[in-house]
Formats: structure tokens, sequence, C-alpha cells
């Protein structure tokens, strides 16, 4: 499996990330008989926090109105200003994953959001 069909229409690769249940996640392939693939949280990815899928329909059956799929930059953008007001999400993590998505200087670090509230 290279690719994966998300219950939203789009097809996203192990390097795409998408919204799942309120969390930034990618797929990877899984050569497990019982697991069809493996969803990795962004942050807390390679270990137990993973989640192994064991088919197509359960992935289905889990997804959920909290599921978005692929978002754009600024849709991620405001899902990292609203996490950073949530006492779940530490500024680590949230630097992290803005790092992840590729917007580390418009998101995350503490002179950015020093910036950024400066702007407002």
């Amino acid at each position: 499996m290279e690719t994966l069909d998300l219950p939203s229409g789009e097809t996203v690769t192990p390097d795409d990330v998408f919204h799942y249940e309120g969390y930034p996640y990618r797929f990877e392939p899984s050569d497990d008989d019982a697991t069809a693939f493996v969803l990795t949280p962004l942050y807390w990815g390679g270990g137990q926090m993973d989640v192994p899928v064991p088919s197509m329909e359960a992935f289905r059956t889990e997804w959920s109105d909290r599921s978005r799929g692929v978002l754009s930059d600024s849709e991620w953008e405001t899902w990292l200003d609203d996490a950073r007001t949530d006492d779940r999400y530490d500024d680590a993590e949230l630097d992290a994953i803005a790092a992840e998505l590729g917007l580390d200087d418009r998101a995350g670090g503490l002179l950015a959001r020093v910036r950024r509230r400066l702007s407002l």
C-alpha cells in the first residue's frame, strides 16, 4: 500500500500529513498481516501512540466529524493557534509540529508567537 484513500475523498502518501480525530497524522504501510496500515501521530509517532488499523472498513468506521483530512497551510496555522490555548499540548510539541509542517517561521516558536501577537 503506497497510498491511503481517506474517507474525505483525498488520497495521501506516507509523506503527507492529514487531520485525523483532532490531530495531525501520517500513515505507514504495514507488513503485519493483521494490520492494513498504521496511523502515526506527527509528534508522538514511532511508539506506543501509533494506531494499527486492521482494515479500510475499520478506518472508515472510526473516521468522524473530528477528522478533516488534508489541510492547507492556513488551516494548519489555525489548528496550531487553537492548540496553543489547549492545555493538552505544550509549546515544545506544537513547535515541533509547526516545524514538521514547514510552518515554524509562521506559527511556532516564542519569537514568532510574540511577533504575531504584536501584529494584531
